[in-house]
């Protein structure tokens, strides 16, 4: 019969932080120390330890809720997929995870007994532990705020420039009303008078 079991352990990082890493390629292959493909998008396949652990997100909750289906290369055609519930709850600069591990097959209990520990839980310690990361971290919020800065600088000059270009247009294409011209009644008569001289000659 396929088990149940849940774990917990204290990340040295934000929550959102984890969370974002956990699901980009890259930074998952860091903190794991092993090629991964994730995705932040619900239904997307994963991956991770070399190919060891394929699966799917089922359900995500920024920063608080990573739901995926688990299967290892262990897993026989017959084992139904296991399913992770990584929970993160931050608490004074650090993030309690709680990991839920549900459906795993009866046999396979390392999971359990150091797995987590062993190839996540200290390997992503010391990864948001790290200095160097901790620097790098720092610069990509400064370039993605200044980034965010200046989208929205070019948006309020975009803005600003409309109605003149628009103003402009309307100047151009605006055509001038044709007045009709009055024939004065002096103008008529000469004109009777002159159609019937020319009838008498």
């Amino acid at each position: 019969m396929p088990y149940d079991f849940k774990l917990t352990t204290t990340i040295p990082a934000p929550a959102q932080e984890i969370y974002d890493a956990w699901l980009d390629s890259l930074s998952h292959s860091e903190m794991t120390r092993a090629e991964a493909s994730m995705s932040n998008e619900i239904g997307a396949e994963v991956s991770a330890w070399d190919g060891y652990i394929t699966g799917r997100n089922l359900e995500l909750v920024p920063g608080e809720r990573i739901v995926q289906s688990w299967r290892t290369t262990q897993f026989s055609d017959e084992h139904e997929d296991s399913i992770i519930t990584v929970v993160l709850e931050e608490i004074d600069g650090s993030t309690l995870l709680t990991l839920m591990h549900a459906n795993v097959p009866d046999e396979q209990t390392s999971y359990e007994q150091g797995g987590w520990q062993e190839y996540y839980f200290k390997p992503m310690k010391g990864y948001f532990s790290s200095p160097e990361r901790a620097t790098v971290g720092a610069r990509a919020k400064l370039a993605a705020a200044k980034t965010k800065r200046k989208r929205a600088a070019m948006s309020t000059k975009s803005k600003r420039r409309t109605p003149k270009a628009k103003a402009t247009i309307g100047k151009k294409n605006k055509s001038k009303p044709v007045v009709p011209t009055k024939t004065s009644p002096k103008h008529a008569k000469g004109a009777k008078r002159k159609s019937g001289r020319a009838r008498k000659t």
